[in-house]
């Protein structure tokens, strides 16, 4: 097992970060098992890492840190179930290409492939799709090392897979996933500017009928711009806007332009409502079908943070309603739009799906804005998503404690139960496990 000198460990956004006493990259199974083992003997704590994109503190090592790097690529398939197991530390952006040549997809995704699947999984990301949970809902089996440094596998009928699926690294160190696949397909996008009291009315009416649908809204604006995706056969052609206007679109204008205007915005936040409304009359509608994951990822590059929490699906409307309200009345300048999607109910204990139909709402902000109005906005957010009974994203910033998290989860302790079995001694705790499940 390799070791690598130490220093300052800090997350993609900048939100979070920790100087670990060591870090550890084992190379298979027993090296793991045997060094949690021997970590938990001398009562130290462990915590693995995946891509650090997660905004909040979860990935926090205040002890070893183990990196998954060793843990990547394909440990078997199962083509007759349509299922694959990888192991934990295989990057979500690198799954596509291993399916193709199945003629296999992953049934939904969310909008970043950056993430470990293991990571993706243990956070609760989900996309966007009525009809379509996380990606943690895709997992019919795991193997993990758990506090003790016993390897334990958990099937596709085994009653602890509700807690692991999603487990946020409180149970053990994942070291494979098997997913459910669907056969591959294809996804008709239609992007189009919109009203946004219109497209507020009719989300719920949308979801209902569109196979993957989201919007973002321009605060400071009346507009927004819709994203409708519907799900084709594999061999439809790929068609639309070519390599070189996506270019344009997606990362001139999408990434470099935006990164200009909002490195002006945090310098001059009194121009951020004439640059929004600038930004909204620009939209316009494009139609272009490829490949799904080609569809659902988007390329990402302007540095945020970002909040985002699950409401009752029926909530969203009048949730938005009054975030547009506080905007304006405590005139936070805000240059990101504000995405809204939905996913279907599931059974997982600490899903933020569990149990009910959700709806989305994520906030960002730009991670070189004025700090103390970042947190006063980010606090007016979570005002109002608590107030509908919110549950905020494991791995975006939020400030929820055990208590409140035990109010909106009817299964919370039944997930504190499993982790008293697996961890008994607390090997895998940080600082927010501590502040999110109580100690």
């Amino acid at each position: 097992m390799s070791e690598a000198a130490t220093g300052t460990w800090s997350n993609w956004g900048g939100t979070a970060r920790c100087t670990p006493t060591r870090l550890i990259m084992p190379q298979s199974v027993d090296e793991l098992a045997a060094a949690v083992a021997a970590a938990a003997e001398r009562g130290d704590t462990v915590k693995p890492v995946g891509s650090g994109h997660s905004f909040s503190e979860i990935a926090v090592a205040p002890g070893i840190q183990i990196g998954m790097s060793g843990f990547q690529g394909v440990r078997d398939v199962d083509t007759a179930r349509k299922r694959i197991t990888l192991g934990a530390g295989t990057h979500l952006h690198q799954i596509p290409a291993i399916l193709e040549p199945l003629g296999l997809a992953m049934a939904n995704l969310g909008d970043i492939d950056r993430q470990t699947v293991s990571g993706a999984t243990s956070t609760g990301t989900h996309g966007t799709g009525g009809e379509f949970g996380g990606i943690s809902t895709q997992i019919r089996g795991l193997t993990l090392v758990d506090g003790t440094g016993r390897v334990r596998t958990i099937g596709e009928n085994d009653p602890d897979l509700k807690a692991a699926a999603l487990g946020l690294g409180a149970l053990g160190v994942l070291t494979d996933v098997t997913l459910q696949l669907v056969d591959a397909f294809a996804i008709e996008a239609v992007e189009s500017p919109a009203d946004a009291d219109e497209t507020i009315d009719g989300f719920l009416d949308r979801v209902a009928a569109i196979d993957h649908y989201e919007f973002y809204w321009f605060p400071h604006t009346t507009r927004t711009l819709t994203k409708t995706n519907t799900r084709l056969p594999a061999d439809t052609p790929a068609s639309g806007p070519g390599r070189i206007r996506r270019y344009v679109d997606d990362e001139l204008l999408s990434n470099g332009m935006f990164r200009i205007l909002c490195t002006l915005s945090a310098k001059q936040p009194r121009v951020v409502p004439a640059i929004n409304q600038l930004s909204g009359r620009a939209l316009s509608a494009r139609t272009y079908t490829d490949r799904s994951d080609k569809i659902f990822i988007s390329s990402r590059d302007v540095r945020f943070r970002e909040m985002e929490y699950a409401i009752p699906l029926e909530s969203v409307p009048e949730a938005l309603r009054e975030l547009r309200a506080t905007i304006n009345r405590r005139k936070h300048k805000v240059s990101f739009p504000i995405e809204v999607r939905a996913a279907a109910a599931d059974d997982l204990m600490l899903s933020t799906a569990g149990g009910r139909k959700s709806g989305y709402i994520a906030v960002h902000r730009y991670h070189r804005d004025d700090a103390r109005d970042s947190q006063a906005y980010f606090q007016d957010v979570e005002d109002i998503m608590t107030a509908h009974g919110g549950r905020p994203h494991w791995g975006k910033m939020h400030t929820r404690d055990a208590e409140y998290l035990r109010s909106v989860y009817p299964r919370f302790d039944d997930f504190l139960a499993v982790r008293n079995e697996f961890d008994p001694n607390r090997t895998f705790t940080n600082p927010y496990l501590q502040q999110t499940l109580g100690d």
